[in-house]
C-alpha cells in the first residue's frame, strides 16, 4: 500500500493501486517493438522512404530564408546575423571526436561533443543558406569525424539525457548535408550506423523501461527526458528511412504513459486553454527545454506530414502560452501570477509554479506555426518572441535555437475561432476557445437553436473564458472575433449544452449493452460475461470474477465536468481492489470507483499521476449478496458517493474531471486498469450517466 502524500485530498486513499512490481506488457505502448534488433540502414520497406530534407527543416524552409535575406527583410537579417555571430558557424574550428561521450559522472565529456555537433548543424546551414560549399565540405568534416571513432554512450542516468539531446540534433544536422553531392555514401551510411546504433538503442530502452521505473514509477522522469528521447528517435527515423521508428516516437507522444507524451506532458488545463506544464513548479529552465522539445518533434513530424501540434485540440499551443506567461511580467515589471493545480509525484508536492524570467531559444517555432501557419492567436507565446528575438543559438546544447532566423514566416489570414469547449462546471456552462491571430476581442453568444438567433453576453479579451449561468434548458454557443482586417468572423464551431444536465448514456443492460439514451454510446460484453435474470424482473449482466467485464465506447464520458454515474450492482464475494467501473487509458490516468480496499472501504478515485496524488471520496464497503444501488457525482470540484439512494460521504477537492482524462481508450465496468486487480464477480444492471450533479432527491428516486 502506498500511503496517502501529504496535500494531495480526498479521504485515505490508494490502496486499490496494485503496487507490486509487474505490470503486464499491455500497459506498455510505446508503439515501437517490444525488443527491437539493432537497427541497420536501409530496413525500410520499398515505397516508405521518408521527405528529405525533412526535419527541422525543408528545402521550402531554406528557400524563404534566402529569399527574405536577399531581400534584406527583418527579422530575417537579424537571425542570420546571430547565426554567424554564435562563435559555432565558422571554418576555423576543428572537431575533438570521441570514442565513448560520458554524462553525469566524474569524467564528463559531453561538452565537446555538443560543441561539435552544433557546429556540424551551423556549418550546414550556412551552405544551405550561403551556397558557400567551402561550409559543406567543413560541415562534413565534423560529422565524418565523430561517425569514424564514437562508439558508445555511458555515464549514470544522464546517459539518457545525452541520447535523446544529441541524437536527434547530430541527426538534424546530418539530414541538412544527405543532398550533399560530395557526402560519400560510405560516410552518410557510418553516420547513420552511429545513430542506429550509439544513440536509438539507449532511446528506445528509456521510453519502454524508464530506467527501470516503469512498472511503479513511470512519473518519475520528468516530461523533458521522454521528449528529448521521442525526438531522438523521430528525427533517427526519418534520416535512416526507418519509418517504424518515426512510428514509434509519433505513437507514444499520442498515447504513451511517461510525461512526455502529450496528455501528460500539460498536466491540467484550465479555462481558456491554458494549460499546466508538466514540470512549472519545478523551475522554468525545464519547463522551457520542454517547450523546445516538444515543439522539435512537432515540427519535425508536421515536415513529414504528420500534425501533431493539432493533438487533442492544440494541447502543445496551451502548454507553450502557460510557460511563456510564466516568464514574463506586467507592465509594472511584475510576474503574471498563473492558475495552479497541486502537482505531486515521488519526488515532491508543487503547489504553485517556480520562477519566472527564464529565456530559452524556444517561442519562434511554436509561435511562427500556430500564428503565422494557422492563424491562431498565442498573445503570451507572441510576447515571448518579441522580447527575445533574434532568437539565439542555444550555448547548452539543449537544443539549436535561432528560430528567428529558421522559424519566422509571413502571417496567413487569421483563422475564425476555434477548438470550442463547453461544459457543466459546478452548475455553470463553462466555455473556452482559440482565438484568431489578429483578434482585439471576442463576442460570447448563446442562442436557444442551433441556427439562432444569438444575443451577445459578453465581450471578451484574454483569457478566452467565459462561465455562464443560463436558465435551465437546452443552449447553443458560439464565438465571435472581431478582427483588425477582416471584421467579425464567426467561429468554426456551435456546441449544445443541457442545464443543469441531461441523460447522456443509458445502458440498461438487459440482453444487451446498447446505449437507449438516443446517442448511440454503445459498448460490449467481453470476456466471461452473460445476460441473467436481474432485479425487479428485469435483465443484467453477470461477470465471472475471472475475464467478464462489459466495455464502454471509447471516450464516452470525456466532454463531461460535471457529471453523474449511477448503476445497480449485485456483489458475489468481496474481493478487495475489484472495481465497479473503471474508465482511462492506462494506470496513470484513470477515474474509478473501487467495491472495497484493505481498510473496508468503497473509494470513488481519480488521477493523472498515478497513485502518487488521487482525488478520492470513500464510504464503507460495497455491500455484498444483494441489490445496491451505487452513485457518483461531481459538481464543480465536489464528488459525493451515494448508496442505495443516500449520501454517504462527500469531498471538495476532485479536480480530475472526465475532460482532464481526454479521450479514454480502456472504459470498463468490473475491470481494473491493473491487471493483478481481480475482476468484479456479480452482476450489474441499469448503467446511467449524465452530464450534470443530480441532486440527492433525483439520485433517491433513481434508487427507488
Amino acid at each position: 500500500m502506498l500511503p496517502l502524500l501529504p496535500g494531495c485530498g480526498g479521504a485515505n486513499n490508494s490502496d486499490f493501486i496494485d503496487t507490486r512490481d509487474e505490470i503486464d506488457d499491455a500497459l506498455v505502448d510505446t508503439g515501437g517493438p517490444a525488443s527491437p534488433e539493432v537497427a541497420t540502414p536501409g530496413a525500410a520497406p520499398a515505397g516508405s522512404q521518408a521527405k528529405h530534407p525533412g526535419l527541422l527543416h525543408t528545402e521550402t524552409d531554406l528557400k524563404r530564408i534566402r529569399e527574405k535575406l536577399a531581400a534584406k527583410e527583418q527579422p530575417w537579417v537579424d537571425g542570420w546575423d546571430a547565426l554567424l555571430g554564435s562563435g559555432r558557424s565558422h571554418l576555423g574550428a576543428s572537431p575533438r571526436p570521441l570514442e565513448t561521450v560520458f554524462r553525469g559522472t566524474d569524467g564528463d565529456n559531453f561538452g565537446q561533443m555538443y560543441t561539435d555537433m552544433q557546429r556540424a548543424h551551423q556549418l550546414a546551414l550556412r551552405w544551405k543558406i550561403s551556397g558557400d560549399e567551402d561550409y559543406a565540405k567543413k560541415a562534413l568534416v565534423f560529422l565524418n569525424a565523430w561517425s569514424s571513432k564514437l562508439t558508445k554512450l555511458g555515464g549514470d542516468s544522464n546517459v539518457f539525457l545525452a541520447s535523446g539531446l544529441y541524437g536527434y540534433q547530430w541527426a538534424n544536422a546530418a539530414e541538412l548535408m544527405r543532398t550533399y553531392p560530395g557526402w560519400a555514401k560510405e560516410d552518410l551510411a557510418r553516420f547513420q550506423a552511429m545513430l542506429l546504433k550509439v544513440f536509438y538503442p539507449l532511446c528506445h530502452a528509456f521510453l519502454i523501461d524508464h530506467n527501470g521505473s516503469e512498472t511503479r514509477k513511470v512519473m518519475h522522469y520528468w516530461a523533458n527526458w521522454d521528449l528529448c528521447n521521442l525526438c531522438s528517435v523521430y528525427a533517427i527515423g526519418v534520416f535512416c528511412d526507418r519509418p517504424d521508428l518515426t512510428a514509434e516516437a509519433s505513437n507514444y507522444y499520442k498515447s504513451g504513459r511517461g510525461n512526455g507524451a502529450g496528455a501528460f506532458n500539460v498536466y491540467f488545463m484550465h479555462p481558456g486553454h491554458l494549460g499546466q506544464w508538466q514540470e512549472s513548479h519545478r523551475d522554468q529552465g525545464h519547463s522551457t527545454l520542454g517547450i523546445a522539445l516538444a515543439g522539435a518533434l512537432c515540427e519535425m513530424a508536421w515536415n513529414q506530414g504528420e500534425d501533431l501540434y493539432g493533438y487533442w485540440n492544440n494541447r502543445l499551443l496551451a502548454g507553450t502560452e502557460y510557460v511563456a506567461k510564466t516568464n514574463l511580467s506586467d507592465p509594472n515589471g511584475n510576474p503574471y501570477k498563473l492558475p495552479f493545480t497541486q502537482y505531486t509525484n515521488d519526488q515532491f508536492t508543487g503547489n504553485a509554479v517556480s520562477g519566472t524570467g527564464h529565456r530559452r531559444p524556444c517561442f519562434e517555432l511554436i509561435y511562427n506555426h500556430y500564428v503565422n501557419r494557422k492563424g491562431l492567436s498565442a498573445p503570451w507565446t507572441k510576447a515571448m518572441v518579441a522580447n527575445m528575438r533574434a532568437e539565439r543559438y542555444d550555448g547548452t546544447g539543449d537544443s539549436p535555437g535561432l528560430g528567428t532566423l529558421l522559424y519566422a514566416r509571413d502571417p496567413s489570414p487569421a483563422a475564425k475561432p476555434s477548438g470550442l469547449s463547453a461544459f457543466l462546471s459546478g452548475g455553470k456552462v463553462l466555455l473556452s476557445w482559440w482565438g484568431s491571430a489578429d483578434g482585439t476581442h471576442y463576442l460570447v453568444q448563446r442562442a436557444s437553436a442551433p441556427n439562432g438567433p444569438f444575443t451577445t453576453l459578453a465581450q471578451v479579451i484574454d483569457p478566452r473564458t467565459y462561465a455562464d449561468a443560463p436558465a435551465q434548458g437546452t443552449w447553443y454557443y458560439r464565438i465571435i472575433a472581431v478582427t483588425t482586417n477582416l471584421g467579425e468572423r464567426i467561429g468554426a464551431e456551435i456546441v449544445r449544452v443541457a442545464v443543469p444536465g441531461e441523460l447522456w448514456l443509458h445502458m440498461p443492460l438487459n440482453g444487451n449493452a446498447n446505449d437507449v439514451s438516443g446517442h448511440g454510446r454503445h459498448g460490449k460484453l467481453v470476456g466471461g460475461a452473460s445476460f441473467v435474470e436481474g432485479r425487479a424482473g428485469g435483465g443484467s449482466v453477470q461477470l465471472d470474477g475471472s475475464s467478464g467485464h462489459v466495455v464502454l465506447e471509447d471516450g464516452t464520458l470525456s466532454a463531461l465536468g460535471d457529471f453523474t454515474i449511477a448503476l445497480w450492482v449485485y456483489w458475489d464475494a468481496a474481493t478487495t481492489y475489484s472495481r465497479v467501473f473503471d474508465f482511462g487509458s492506462n494506470n496513470v490516468a484513470f477515474m474509478a470507483l473501487g467495491a472495497r480496499d484493505s481498510h473496508d472501504k468503497m473509494l470513488f478515485m481519480t488521477t493523472r499521476v498515478e497513485s502518487w496524488c488521487m482525488q478520492s471520496v470513500s464510504g464503507n464497503a460495497l455491500p455484498a449478496g444483494r441489490w445496491v444501488h451505487v452513485a457518483v457525482t461531481l459538481s464543480g470540484t465536489v464528488g459525493t458517493l451515494y448508496v442505495d439512494g443516500s449520501p454517504v460521504a462527500s469531498q471538495n477537492d476532485i479536480w480530475i474531471t472526465p475532460y482532464q482524462l481526454g479521450h479514454t481508450t480502456r472504459t470498463w465496468l468490473g475491470r481494473s486498469q491493473y491487471p493483478r486487480d481481480p475482476f468484479f464477480k456479480g452482476r450489474m444492471q441499469d448503467l446511467r450517466v449524465y452530464s450534470g450533479a443530480l441532486d440527492a432527491p433525483r439520485i433517491a428516486e433513481l434508487a427507488r
